[in-house]
């Protein structure tokens, strides 16, 4: 046998294992995209699913069984992706807590695995509790700018969602927020938590707006660093109103953490507001109504439906709040509140919204409350 022979059959061999080891890596790959990419295109009619849930957990109950049951509960469910509101804890730590709800570290790594948990991309935006009200010395008293920039890091450092399937998402990347430098000092840096993507012939977005006052009031209140995150929530939005339109969507969905208050009901919840105005009887701490103005601009304009999505006063409730200057009912326009613990009134509330999202109804949106199973009250206990 000549020499030329015997290499060939060897060659042969290398080039067939080199072909397969490059087809199996191109299949993982594709198979990668495919995990990272949402499942129904841009300019898809299908009727999808996605799941809504904040404010928890708040504690032990919540954590160690409520939301985990939560978490299996969506998992059950084909959903496009999931969101969570804001608020990964109680406002103040808890004494003998064996979950996590002062604003160390272990607070986020805790949500993490939560979101990670998740079988659809998970979406989050941050909650007062999780970065404003860290400042409260029964938090810890961190520095409330520092936690926010940890949250960033943690939660924000890819365009890609949480989640165990991804989800790429546009991100605003201006420097137009504040965050902290090395040496302490406010520097300003990319809005990272403020995300945005379309699926189907819907366009989503997320806004960190927070509750009470919006950073405006508490411990440590915080000016310029409102303002700065304010102009932001506001560009990000109409610029998420130009999206839509430019992408000829058939819905705008907008979810952020806080309560704003819409009118002069329910102030227990939500601070009071003039409908019209839209002032707030107490305007030194109104962290909302420069935002609220513009967006009323825009939601007039859009004529589609707008869903605003928000937790912050743990009331599950769909409905439409938002008046124009003329007392009219902006029809276009639904608020959607989400489940969030209600431990003081002896129910751990922790159960999700499911809202099906069919581009080719007239409203757009229609919401379920998903009362999860195992974490339904037992009202035998209360039996004779």
């Amino acid at each position: 046998m000549k020499t030329d022979d015997y290499q060939f059959p060897q060659l042969l061999r290398k080039v067939m294992k080199v072909r397969a080891v490059f087809l199996q890596a191109f299949a993982m790959s594709i198979l990668a995209m495919l995990a990272m990419s949402p499942a129904i295109a841009a300019d898809d009619n299908s009727v999808y699913s996605i799941g809504l849930w904040g404010d928890l957990p708040y504690n032990d109950v919540q954590a160690l069984t409520g939301v985990p049951n939560l978490i299996a509960d969506m998992n059950s469910q084909r959903l496009a992706f999931t969101v969570q509101d804001g608020d990964l804890k109680g406002g103040n730590s808890i004494a003998n807590s064996t979950s996590v709800t002062t604003c160390a570290d272990g607070l986020y790594t805790q949500a993490l695995r939560y979101f990670n948990a998740l079988k659809a991309p998970a979406v989050f935006t941050p909650g007062d509790n999780d970065w404003t009200d860290c400042d409260r010395p029964s938090n810890g008293g961190f520095n409330s700018l520092e936690r926010l920039d940890h949250e960033r890091q943690v939660f924000f450092n890819t365009p890609f969602s949480l989640g165990q399937r991804k989800m790429r998402q546009e991100v605003q990347t201006s420097p137009l927020c504040l965050g902290v430098a090395s040496d302490g000092t406010k520097t300003f840096v990319p809005c990272s938590e403020n995300r945005r993507w379309t699926v189907g012939r819907v366009t989503y977005a997320t806004l960190n707006i927070q509750g009470s006052c919006n950073n405006l009031c508490d411990t440590a209140p915080d000016s310029a660093e409102y303002a700065a995150r304010n102009a932001a929530n506001i560009a990000w939005m109409q610029e998420t109103f130009d999206v839509a339109l430019a992408k000829k969507s058939a819905a705008v969905m907008f979810v952020t953490q806080g309560n704003p208050g819409w009118d002069l009901t329910d102030g227990t919840r939500a601070p009071l507001r003039d409908p019209k105005t839209l002032a707030e009887a107490i305007p030194a701490t109104d962290g909302y109504q420069v935002f609220l103005s513009a967006l009323r601009d825009e939601v007039i304009a859009f004529h589609k439906p707008v869903a605003y999505v928000h937790g912050d006063s743990h009331y599950f409730r769909v409905d439409k709040p938002f008046l124009d200057a003329s007392g009219k009912r902006l029809e276009n326009f639904t608020r959607v509140e989400t489940f969030g613990d209600n431990a003081a009134n002896g129910t751990t509330d922790a159960n999700w919204v499911k809202v099906l999202v069919d581009a080719r109804s007239r409203e757009v949106f229609a919401y379920q409350p998903q009362v999860v199973p195992g974490n339904r009250v037992d009202h035998t206990l209360s039996r004779p």
